[in-house]
């Protein structure tokens, strides 16, 4: 006859069920401890970005005063430039005004300077520009003529070259009482510039001749 032992495998039943469930614990109690941790590391990163979010917002509104400020500081200096430059106009047109309330004083000074002896002028024409003289005379020879053009140059306040227009010998008298004379016409250009300078005096004409022995 055959004995089967049911208590002892009535006693070891409970054990594998007991372990089985301390492991089902075990395994409940890992994914709960996983998913706490991914939500505290999901709360963190949120919290984190908030954080950051923040932080560029007050960058960003700190950037928006300092923007609206430098703008501000902007707008005056192109005022202040506008201003400045308006002042610097008004000043050249003072200039200009007074150069050329000077201009017409010193044309003639230089140009009477500039004659020779036995030459004179019968007409002076200004131009539009007014700076542009065409003068018409007589003398009695070329070299007045020459001597006069030189020295209207050499005053420094007429452009090189002043040009000869038209020249042609006027008759004396069949006496000889009243001699040839040389008619001309001259143009030149006055400088400004050379008011801002003192012109050196005309070179005079050398006197031919020397002493006798």
């Amino acid at each position: 006859m055959i004995r089967i032992n049911l208590l002892n495998a009535e006693r070891r039943t409970p054990k594998a069920v007991s372990r089985g469930f301390e492991a089902g614990q075990k395994m409940m109690i890992l994914g709960s401890l996983i998913l706490l941790l991914t939500v505290a590391a999901l709360g963190w990163r949120y919290w984190s970005l908030g954080q950051q979010a923040a932080e560029l917002e007050a960058q960003i509104e700190a950037a928006q005063r300092e923007e609206q400020r430098l703008q501000e500081i902007l707008r005056q200096v192109r005022e202040f430039e506008a201003r400045r430059t308006m002042l610097q106009r008004r000043v050249d047109l003072i200039d200009q005004l007074r150069q050329g309330q000077n201009a017409p004083v010193h044309m003639i000074d230089q140009v009477s300077r500039a004659l020779p002896e036995m030459t004179w002028l019968t007409n002076i024409t200004q131009s539009n520009d007014g700076y542009t003289l065409t003068m018409q005379g007589r003398c009695l020879t070329l070299t007045s003529l020459s001597d006069f053009i030189g020295n209207l140059e050499g005053s420094r306040y007429f452009i090189r070259p002043v040009e000869i227009v038209e020249s042609a010998v006027v008759p004396g008298a069949a006496d000889g009482k009243v001699p040839d004379l040389i008619s001309f016409t001259i143009r030149g250009t006055f400088q400004m510039a050379g008011i801002e300078s003192v012109a050196p005096p005309p070179p005079t004409t050398a006197k031919k001749g020397g002493k006798r022995g």
